[in-house]
């Protein structure tokens, strides 16, 4: 059984999709050496430092 806990779907809008996000993910993935799971964490995390810091 999958530990959903851990575990994140996400949906990107049709209209995002103009914008390339998980092409420019990959792309910036490889070029960093690290992953696209890694890019998006890391991401998640500066902009919820960001946005918590507002309260």
């Amino acid at each position: 059984m999958v530990n959903r806990v851990n575990t994140l779907s996400i949906y990107v809008p049709k209209n995002k999709m103009t914008r390339r996000p998980v092409e420019r993910l990959a792309k910036l993935a490889e070029a960093k050496e690290r992953s696209i799971n890694y890019l998006v964490v890391e991401a998640i995390l500066q902009f919820l430092d960001r946005e918590e810091k507002k309260k």
